[in-house]
Order: structure tokens, then C-alpha cells, then sequence
């Protein structure tokens, strides 16, 4: 087995005397590289996020399993969830090995552990109702091997992403995602191409599979959570877009939606008040569209 994400990089040598623009070109041409790896994996992306979506929307979580830099993409992605899509945050989890611990010098010793990771996953009673997303650049890193096939024997569904082929974390997947990042420039540093491309991946399924939950409507995250003063500044500017209503009137529609983007673009629509608003998106599976199909047609 090969293992790319451990190769020399074809213009490593010498890379540390050249100018600092050259290093600078080579570096950026790796990260080039990198966001082109993604593009083969789109049909691989496109069922995980339909895997992921279904979990979701029958009451399942998605939960996230990394170590290390890897690790630290999965983080970045489920923390964004709850505010950018209106995800409830216990529909998604972070199992990061090490914890909190780990972040302190990217301790990589958690990586290796493989009762953490049974620990973890038995934790967070992982069921069938779930989707476990495990990201590993090796595609071997035993803390996410094991806690992939740990959720798997529970009977969750599992998304494998990792930048080897033929590797423990995609044979045991349900959804393998390969990501064919070339040789880092610093040999085995895959918090550089390879993370790239399992960021770009990891942004591709959950905003998918917001998508597949109704949570984007013309290119508006209209579910997202306004807990700051930019957030409501942007629900009320998304709310008057699609309304076709001035930023006032928008203003007052989320007051009598209680913050519902979704909500207050049907109370604009026509629908009796923010219950029966809720009940609609309910009825359409929380689908601001196909909601607005019906709140026309009812009027």
C-alpha cells in the first residue's frame, strides 16, 4: 500500500535554499493541487451528504471522529453547524481524541488509542440512528479506525475521508471518500494539502446536506442561528430579499417569528401568524420552498 500522504515531494529537494517567493509558488501550487484532488471525490461527497441528511432529518445526529490535524477539521466544521444551518447542537457531535487535552501542543499521542476511542463512541451512545463522519489523512489512525468500526458495529451509518486509497478507514466505510492529495512539500505535514482538501470536503457535505434539509434557499442560510448583533443584522437583510419587503418591515416580521428566518418569510407570504408558519414548514419537512409553494397556493 502506498502511502502518498508519507512521499517526498518531487521539488522537496533543495526546497530550503531556494528564494522565498519560489518556496512560497511550491507551496501554493501544493495547495492548488490539493483543492483539485476534491473534484474526483464529488460523487462520494454527494452521498455522504445524502447519507448525512437522512440521519439527520429522522432525529439522528451527525457525529465527527478525528485526531490530530485531521481532527481539527472535523472541529471546525460541526461547531459551525448549530449557527450556520440551525442544526441543533446535540445533532452534532465532535469526537476528538484527546478532547480538549489534545489541543494543548496538538498532543499526538491520543491518536494512537484505540479504548479512547471505543470509550468515546460507547459515551455518546452511538446508534443506528446516526452518521459518523471519521477524517483521517493516513486513512490508518487508529483512535478514528476504531471509533468508525466501533460505530459501526452499533449500527450507525460511516462516512470514511482520508488522502490514501485502499486504507483501513475507506475499506470500513460506508461512503469512501478519497481524497488523491499529491506529496506534501513538507513530507507527511498533512495539515497543509491534505487538510485543505478535507476541509473543502468536509464544507461540501454538511452545506449539501443543509441543503437537503431545507436550510438554503437561495443561497441564504435560512435557518441560521442570530445570537449576535452581524447575525440579526443578516437574517433581517435575508428575510427582506426573499420577502421583497424593506429591512424595517423585515425587523418587525423576525420579532413575530421569534427569530425564524423561515417563519418570517411566510408570515410575509401570507400565513396566519407564526404557529400556523410553523406548523407549513412542519407539513414540508422544514423546506422554506416547497413551504412557499403551498402558502401561495393556500392564498
Amino acid at each position: 500500500m502506498a502511502v502518498t500522504t508519507e512521499a517526498r515531494h518531487r521539488q522537496a529537494e533543495g526546497l530550503d535554499g531556494l528564494p522565498p517567493s519560489e518556496i512560497l509558488s511550491v507551496l501554493l501550487d501544493g495547495q492548488l493541487s490539493a483543492v483539485e484532488s476534491v473534484r474526483g471525490a464529488l460523487p462520494s461527497i454527494e452521498n455522504a451528504a445524502r447519507l448525512a441528511a437522512s440521519k439527520i432529518a429522522s432525529g439522528g445526529r451527525l457525529i465527527y471522529a478525528g485526531a490530530g490535524s485531521s481532527g481539527l477539521m472535523a472541529l471546525s466544521d460541526g461547531l459551525e453547524l448549530p449557527g450556520t444551518f440551525g442544526i441543533a447542537p446535540e445533532q452534532a457531535l465532535i469526537l476528538l481524541a484527546g478532547g480538549a487535552d489534545s489541543l494543548e501542543l496538538l498532543a499526538g499521542g491520543y491518536e494512537d488509542d484505540v479504548v479512547l476511542a471505543e470509550e468515546d463512541v460507547t459515551g455518546a451512545n452511538v446508534s443506528a440512528r446516526d452518521c459518523l463522519i471519521g477524517v483521517s489523512a493516513s486513512g490508518s489512525t487508529p483512535y478514528t479506525v476504531r471509533a468508525a468500526a466501533v460505530a459501526k458495529v452499533r449500527g450507525a451509518s460511516v462516512i470514511g475521508i482520508a488522502n490514501n486509497a485502499d486504507t483501513p478507514l475507506l475499506t470500513g466505510a460506508d461512503v469512501a471518500i478519497l481524497l488523491q492529495t499529491p506529496p506534501e512539500a513538507v513530507a507527511g505535514s498533512t495539515r497543509m494539502g491534505a487538510g485543505t482538501a478535507q476541509k473543502i470536503t468536509l464544507n461540501m457535505i454538511s452545506t449539501l446536506t443543509a441543503v437537503h434539509l431545507g436550510h438554503v434557499h437561495d443561497g441564504f442560510m435560512v435557518n441560521l442561528r442570530a445570537d449576535n448583533d452581524k447575525l440579526r443584522d443578516r437574517a433581517r437583510r435575508i428575510v427582506s430579499v426573499i420577502a421583497g419587503t424593506d429591512i424595517e418591515k423585515a425587523g418587525h416580521l423576525l420579532e413575530e417569528a421569534d427569530g425564524s428566518v423561515k417563519i418570517a418569510v411566510l408570515l410575509a407570504a401570507g400565513a396566519d401568524g407564526a404557529q400556523s408558519a410553523g406548523r407549513l414548514l412542519e407539513s414540508c419537512n422544514q423546506n422554506l420552498r416547497s413551504a412557499l409553494k403551498k402558502a401561495k397556493a393556500g392564498s
